[in-house]
């Protein structure tokens, strides 16, 4: 599945636990839609303190049809040391972070 398409907005609404796939070694795609504003921040803020210190891209997947509150989540407020940049997607629903490499 193509991280820079999202699903419609019906599917917003629909409580969901985050999905994670694989597109490279060092990337990895993670779709938050329809979760709540605090168990993505937690999942998300866990995923990158404890994850592959080889994992250096996170793509995901917020939408934004449905309001903006998982978007600002992720744009401004993750807190971690490994997180080196972040920046919007090509797309509205979608933000790129940028990890430190090689930190744990």
């Amino acid at each position: 599945r193509d991280c820079l398409l999202s699903r419609g907005l019906g599917d917003v609404y629909k409580r969901q636990k985050m999905k994670i796939t694989r597109k490279t070694s060092s990337t990895l795609c993670v779709d938050i839609h329809g979760m709540r504003e605090r168990e993505a921040k937690f999942r998300l803020e866990s995923l990158i303190e404890n994850g592959s210190a080889d994992i250096t891209r996170l793509e995901i997947i917020h939408g934004f049809n449905g309001g903006t509150v998982l978007q600002s989540l992720v744009r401004s407020g993750l807190e971690s040391k490994r997180i080196k940049e972040i920046r919007p997607g090509d797309n509205s629903g979608l933000t790129i972070i940028i990890l430190k490499q090689g930190e744990k």
